[in-house]
């Protein structure tokens, strides 16, 4: 994990303008930095902030090879399959980091070359003064963060994080765009003689569920023709292993949930396998014995990880809630609930570990339907177009949520349920069986661990819950907390007004008017651009607050008369 930032095109001296916009993504990287331009690039910036992770004494950026001095490379990211690709093409390597087989690949075979040969997550911009051309590109799913800001006299910025380019705006005089970079894409520019730039070309080259064009980690030909459940657990196995590159200790998150726990117990069994030299360990959040804490504890014991237990409050909630939104760059209700118990637990890691490398378990509720509202789909068609809504649009929500909370500590996530041959087998699978079944979500994963002894039969079967009520309780959740938290903060005046002063995403509520004040404080004029719309449930009628709460056949874990019920 790390930052990179780019700027091309602004005219005068611009040095304060870099150094103070780069210096707001510096958590990303706190361990080094470098700023570099060449003369043979007229207004053009090439920087990066590092946390080192593989390769840390060869791995600075920009990245220049001798073998292709006409070429620089910015890459926030990580390619599981660079050793494989090394063995494929006989690439000679300089260096042991993964991301220097962007620049062969693109030597080799140009930009289309480059995106549709790693496996991986990534956000990179590639500058080829030879062919004076600019090359950015992200993932398929939107792991790594990118953003782009555009004017329409060509001035090109890119960074990890929008707060990277905020104050840039001031200085462009023209009309400009500051957006996301779309996942699953690569853009390619035209470097013109006085530093600007042309747009020539926009290519998708991956969708949500696609076939890799890529070599894969686990060859189709060893997957049964009849046994899914068997495929399931050998791809995703394969989605963790894969995911151990690293030069730093190791760790996961761990809410005693199907999604983590299964990550979690995967990576011992890998970090076994590989005689990894440490203890991996989990890290769990609650108030008091909530729900999460409890499963958490039950599945650490079982698996044997080095267990910590993060205890909060809703002082502590008061306290940081600000500060999530800043690091979040967005005012969704659901995304920032979700993000303040991650926060807090990313920021126990940082101060009280050595662990840097996080394995987490967001995208299984997307691509294995574990929303309860995918209950109530009309049909399995309907319920598959929704996994493919949400993994597209992840990167705006549950994705950014993990990045921006683990890197505001300088961490750096793996989220293997996002692998690409791992999706791309799971949507294949016939639509009616990636349904719920009995009322159960998710029930195609579940069913495919049953009987392994991977986890606690409670742990596998545990039904979803509402990731507020988790972390706290059936008495008062997390939201509820919130809710308390703002109420004075926000007057009935301007709810009645809210239309008037956000006609894009209107607030409902005190919660969200909140959110967005916040938000705007920060990042103003960019709320259609970084929020297109609510996170909301799907097939769900008359609600206004996205809690799986106000979903009629929800039901909290009590810790009492429930056949799923986790030992204390």
């Amino acid at each position: 994990m790390c930052g990179i930032w780019a700027l091309f095109g602004l005219d005068g001296k611009p040095m304060n303008c870099i150094c103070e916009n780069f210096e707001k993504i510096s958590h990303r990287g706190p361990e080094a930095f470098r700023i570099e331009f060449d003369n043979r690039v007229k207004n053009g910036y090439l920087a990066f902030h590092r946390l080192a992770i593989v390769d840390c004494h060869n791995g600075m950026q920009p990245m220049r090879l001798n073998k292709y001095p006409y070429l620089f490379l910015l890459c926030n990211g990580e390619i599981y399959n660079c050793n494989k690709l090394r063995e494929q093409y006989n690439f000679q390597y300089t260096t042991k980091c993964d991301v220097e087989v962007i620049l062969h690949l693109y030597a080799q075979g140009g930009s289309d070359n480059v995106a549709r040969s790693l496996d991986g997550v990534f956000a990179f911009c590639l500058l080829d003064i030879e062919q004076k051309k600019i090359i950015i590109g992200r993932d398929p799913y939107g792991v790594r963060p990118l953003f782009k800001l555009y004017s329409n006299s060509g001035h090109l910025a890119i960074s990890s994080e929008s707060k990277g380019l905020i104050g840039i705006r001031k200085h462009i005089e023209d009309e400009y765009i500051l957006q996301p970079f779309l996942p699953g894409n690569y853009e390619e520019y035209e470097l013109l003689n006085d530093g600007r730039t042309r747009l020539l070309q926009t290519i998708n080259y991956h969708k949500p569920g696609d076939k890799p064009n890529f070599q894969v980690y686990t060859p189709w030909n060893m997957l049964s023709n009849s046994d899914v459940h068997k495929n399931i657990r050998k791809l995703f196995s394969a989605a963790v292993e894969k995911r151990l590159l690293a030069d730093r200790r190791i760790g996961c998150l761990l809410s005693g949930g199907l999604d983590s726990s299964l990550v979690a117990a995967t990576l011992v069994q890998h970090a076994k396998k590989h005689k990894l030299p440490y203890k991996i360990q989990s890290f769990a959040i609650g108030m008091g014995d909530s729900p999460d804490i409890i499963a958490a504890r039950q599945v650490a014991s079982y698996i044997g990880t080095e267990h910590h237990e993060i205890i909060f409050s809703s002082k502590d909630v008061a306290e940081i809630l600000d500060k999530v939104i800043y690091h979040l760059e967005t005012f969704d209700i659901t995304t920032i609930r979700a993000s303040v118990a991650m926060y807090i637990i990313s920021r126990y890691i940082s101060q009280n570990t050595e662990t840097t490398v996080i394995f987490s378990g967001e995208g299984a509720d997307e691509l294995a339907q574990g929303y309860i509202y995918f209950r109530d789909a009309p049909t399995a068609m309907d319920a598959h177009n929704e996994s493919i809504r949400l993994l597209k649009d992840i990167y705006l929500y549950d994705g950014l949520r993990a990045d921006r909370t683990t890197s505001a500590f300088s961490l750096e996530l793996r989220v293997p349920f996002l692998d690409i041959q791992f999706t791309n087998y799971y949507l294949s699978l016939d639509a009616a069986i990636r349904q719920p079944q009995g009322g159960i979500e998710k029930y195609l994963l579940r069913a495919a661990f049953d009987g392994t002894d991977i986890l606690p039969s409670k742990i596998l079967w545990r039904h979803k819950e509402a990731f507020s009520d988790g972390v706290t309780s059936i008495k008062k959740s997390l939201f509820q907390i919130i809710q308390d938290i703002v109420e004075d903060k926000v007057q009935d005046e301007d709810l009645a007004k809210a239309h008037i002063k956000y006609p894009h995403c209107t607030p409902k509520t005190k919660e969200a008017i909140y959110y967005r004040n916040v938000f705007e404080s920060y990042y103003g004029g960019q709320a259609e651009t970084f929020t297109p719309y609510f996170w909301m449930p799907r097939w769900v009628k008359d609600i206004v607050d996205p809690s799986a709460r106000f979903i009629n056949h929800y039901s909290a874990d009590t810790n009492s008369n429930d056949d799923n019920q986790i030992d204390n």
